[in-house]
Formats: C-alpha cells, structure tokens, sequence
C-alpha cells in the first residue's frame, strides 16, 4: 500500500486520461494533499479524518492544505470529484465492438483499478457502506452504464433477448462491490488476500463463468 500511495502522491495524470482531466494543470501539492486525504478517508473514514493529519500525511504544512481546500468540506469534495471522474473513466466506457469477449473486458477493467487504485477501493467501499452521497452517485452512474452495456449485449444478440436488463446490471454490481465490501471476510478464507493478482484472477474467472453460464447465449 505505501509504494502505491507514493506512486499517487507523486502525479495523477497518468492515473487520469485526459478526456478526464480538468483543463488546467494541478498543482503537486494539491495532488499530494488529495491523495493523502483519499487514503485517509478509505482507511479511517472522512469523520475521522483531520485537516491536520491529511497535512503530515503528505508532508506539507496545515496552511497550506487550507490554501488549497479551504476547509474540511472543500477537501471531501476534491477526493470525491477525484473518485468520480476515475471510476467513471475507467467503468463507463462502451463496450468495444466483436469479437471481443464483453464479459472479460469488463472484469479486466474491475480488476485493474482493484489492483491498480486500492485507495479509491477502499474509499469507494467504505462511502457504500456509509450511505455518502458520492456512494449513491457512483452506484447509480455504474448501474446506469451497466443497464446500458446489457442493452447493447441484447441489441447485438449475445445474450437472451428475455433476461431482465435491470436485475442483470444490479447483479454484476453486487459482485463487484459486495467483494470490495466483504474483502476482510474474503481475506480470511483464501490462500491470498483477495486483492492480491492471483485471487484477483480467480474471482474475475469465477464471475465471467458465472455471467455467462447464466445469461450468455450457447448456440
């Protein structure tokens, strides 16, 4: 966790594409400061979380965490902006044209930003379990693209024309982000912990057979 939290600390643009970005160049320490904040509030919770220690945290004086986000509020509000606009980027995408496998290409975006954004895993499932308004955001932007990806799925004719495109994006999120929020009972009965590459690559095996026995066409 701390290689990968210097990794964020030290740039964002290449964690962001650029159709994601801000128009304007961000400041390193702004990016510094939001991203100890984003590991705060994943680990310990924004109410737990001070404006103080997010300064220790990225090494930088309270002034000057005040400077760029004024106040707690204002801080929040970056790291969820922050969450959003990566989440969306990386899972609202359409899905690319055949042959490529539609199922494998979403669990190899879900895997990616699991092994590849754990402080935004983290932070993500804690907001769910809150009840935050940026958990509400996320989960109806993600049900809605997925609701969206399953129509396609139907309008190509890969999948039953009768299955309920509701229920089958909510079931694909309820993997997803029932994982992240059952990860320490996960942890206690695997060989690895489950955000480790190897677990990862068994679970994402296990919900594409399941996907697919369950709703994919076997003509």
């Amino acid at each position: 966790m701390g290689a990968r939290l210097g990794r964020v600390l030290s740039t964002v643009t290449g964690v962001i594409p650029e159709s994601a970005r801000v128009g304007v160049a961000v400041p390193r320490n702004f990016e510094r400061i939001r991203a100890a904040a984003l590991h705060s509030f994943g680990e310990h919770g924004a109410a737990a979380t001070t404006m103080r220690g997010v300064a220790a945290a990225a090494g930088v004086s309270l002034g000057l965490v005040q400077h760029h986000f004024a106040t707690k509020a204002g801080l929040i509000e970056a790291v969820d902006d922050y969450v959003m606009k990566l989440v969306v980027s990386m899972m609202s995408r359409p899905l690319s044209e055949p042959p490529v496998d539609s199922v494998a290409e979403i669990g190899n975006r879900i895997t990616t930003m699991f092994s590849e954004e754990p402080d935004v895993v983290a932070y993500l499932g804690r907001a769910l379990a809150d009840g935050s308004p940026i958990g509400a955001r996320i989960f109806d932007t993600l049900l809605a693209s997925g609701i969206a990806r399953w129509q396609q799925r139907i309008d190509r004719g890969e999948v039953r024309p009768d299955i309920d495109v509701t229920w089958a994006a909510i079931n694909g999120l309820v993997l997803a982000l029932g994982a992240i929020s059952l990860r320490p009972h996960l942890d206690r009965h695997l060989a690895q912990p489950f955000m480790s590459p190897q677990q990862l690559e068994r679970w994402q095996r296990a919900v594409d057979a399941l996907l697919r026995d369950g709703l994919f066409r076997h003509d």
